[in-house]
């Protein structure tokens, strides 16, 4: 499909509570903001919410499967997440190309998802490969991971430091079941043929699948159970294959105790010790399960 500055492409669907709950299962991150209504209904929301890397998989989805389409590679994404999205509720994924660079084949895209009434769920930007390209990864974004540490140096349990990791291998089984739940089937994740003739040795992870390591570390360990993520900026270096052993952390980097707020670092690399995923995000704790832990 060939595509051009100005074009558009919208997507809708809904999410029920079971969809909340199997991709729970799927990422590992069982936060109770998304799988407890009871918990849930104490907080801000009211009730149940969705992933941040749900509504991710809704903009990979159209990437992917439709605009630019089949072969699409992500590269960056960048999403703030401005109202929440509960069960039931009809959004609006929608993608405008803001630039195109033919000779790179390079697309930026604003990404933007919306709740009825035209509130904003999130909204971001991404930049993409168009189908055919063979260029593989940029490499590593060597400003992602500068940061000065600033701010408090506690906010109760949380401290400037303070770090957590997890390790998970994908499975042709996880990318099916990401499938069958995203409906985000491009090819490059589970046609090998094609993805090696794209210049990789294997399907690669799905950016929402493989940040979802971030989700589950986030919302379980560090900063725990009841976070709320804000912002998230994602950087793809390199591919990560089906079958590779994938260790993904998340470090403190700034707390602002007055605002509940908390920045972090991610990464997530390959048992080489290669980046394939670099990330920053910024996350609200006010409503976390338990506020009154030492640190680790």
């Amino acid at each position: 499909m060939v595509v051009n500055a100005g074009d558009v492409k919208a997507f809708k669907r809904s999410f029920t509570q079971k969809d909340f709950d199997r991709f729970a299962r799927l990422t590992r991150d069982d936060n109770p903001i998304h799988v407890d209504p009871d918990f849930s209904a104490r907080t801000r929301f009211g009730k149940t919410v969705a992933h941040g890397m749900m509504l991710y998989s809704t903009i990979s989805r159209v990437l992917g499967s439709h605009f630019p389409g089949p072969g699409t590679l992500q590269i960056k994404q960048e999403m703030m997440f401005r109202h929440p999205t509960h069960t039931d509720t009809e959004i609006t994924t929608r993608l405008e190309v803001l630039e195109i660079q033919r000779k790179k084949h390079l697309a930026r895209i604003r990404t933007t998802i919306r709740l009825p009434g035209g509130h904003l769920a999130c909204d971001g930007n991404t930049v993409v490969h168009l189908p055919g390209w063979q260029g593989g990864f940029p490499g590593v974004d060597e400003g992602m991971d500068i940061w000065e540490a600033s701010g408090d140096k506690r906010l109760r349990h949380l401290k400037i430091g303070q770090h957590a990791s997890t390790k998970r291998t994908f499975t042709p089984a996880d990318h099916t079941e990401y499938t069958d739940l995203t409906g985000d089937a491009n090819p490059l994740y589970r046609d090998r043929e094609m993805a090696i003739k794209a210049g990789f040795k294997d399907c690669i992870v799905p950016g929402p699948l493989l940040s979802g390591m971030f989700s589950d570390l986030l919302g379980t360990r560090l900063p725990g159970r009841g976070t709320n993520w804000l912002k998230q900026y994602l950087h793809f270096p390199a591919p990560a294959h089906v079958g590779e052993k994938i260790t993904a952390t998340v470090k403190i980097v700034r707390l602002r105790p007055e605002k509940n707020l908390v920045n972090l670092l991610g990464t997530c690399i390959n048992a080489a010790g290669e980046p394939v995923c670099q990330a920053q995000s910024l996350v609200l704790v006010k409503d976390m399960e338990d506020m009154g832990r030492e640190p680790l």
